[in-house]
């Protein structure tokens, strides 16, 4: 009998890897998507995607979703509540659900912090495409495009990677590109992506580009939305 699994998502490739890599196997099954969604900007956390393509990527991967909500500027002590709070509430609607897995693929410090937090509150945290093996990342990020992921580089850290390279696809010509001390999948936050489509999806997303702006002085977004999506440009990220 598969093990009933929850999914960090982020609205990126790593996330979305991870799905695909957990729909490979037979002894688990995930059953939703967890999501933080920052209120008053109404995107996902650190990749300032759009709430409504969040809600089109979950459809296309065919999963519900489970949005766990943080005020604007959330300390660390925030985060772990609603986090909980998230946890508890899937939880309540799949009885018997006690694993989350992430997409993280090397940071020890980031997978133990999750280990201890999830162990706190009764869940096992599970990592499918971690892999601390040097070129690792190099081999997972050819072997996204290989599979068909498609994603844009919605978020660049300019401290440590040029602006120019926002909103740019995610493809070969984007590694070829990449300084060689930007890890090839962004795993240091140098960049975060907003994913399109791939083989965990039935269908394809399209996504418009919009502007590209500068918050706090560092990150530059590229905003990506649905087709007739209308609105002014809300701040980009919390």
């Amino acid at each position: 009998m598969s093990t009933p699994v929850l999914l960090s998502w982020s609205g990126g490739k790593d996330a979305a890897w991870a799905l695909h890599v957990l729909h490979q196997r037979d002894d688990v099954a995930v059953v939703g998507l967890l999501t933080t969604i920052t209120e008053g900007y109404e995107r996902i956390a650190m990749q300032g995607i759009r709430v409504e393509v969040l809600r089109a990527q979950a459809e296309a991967a065919g999963l519900p979703v489970v949005e766990s909500r943080m005020p604007q500027h959330a300390s660390n002590e925030i985060y772990e509540a609603a986090f909980a709070q998230a946890l508890a509430d899937a939880g309540a609607r799949w009885p018997g659900l006690r694993d989350i897995a992430f997409g993280d693929l090397f940071l020890a410090d980031i997978r133990a912090w999750r280990e201890a937090l999830c162990a706190r509150l009764g869940w096992t945290a599970r990592f499918p495409i971690f892999d601390p093996s040097p070129g690792h990342t190099a081999r997972t990020a050819r072997a996204m495009h290989a599979a068909g992921l498609r994603a844009h580089l919605c978020c660049v850290d300019t401290a440590q990677l040029d602006a120019g390279f926002a909103g740019r696809a995610f493809d070969q010509a984007l590694l070829d590109a990449l300084p060689e001390c930007v890890d090839p999948c962004g795993e240091n936050g140098e960049f975060h992506t907003c994913v399109r489509a791939g083989p965990m999806f039935a269908q394809g997303i399209d996504l418009q580009p919009g502007r590209t702006v500068l918050r706090d002085g560092r990150f530059a977004y590229t905003d990506f939305r649905l087709p007739r999506s209308r609105g002014p440009l809300a701040n980009a990220t919390a």
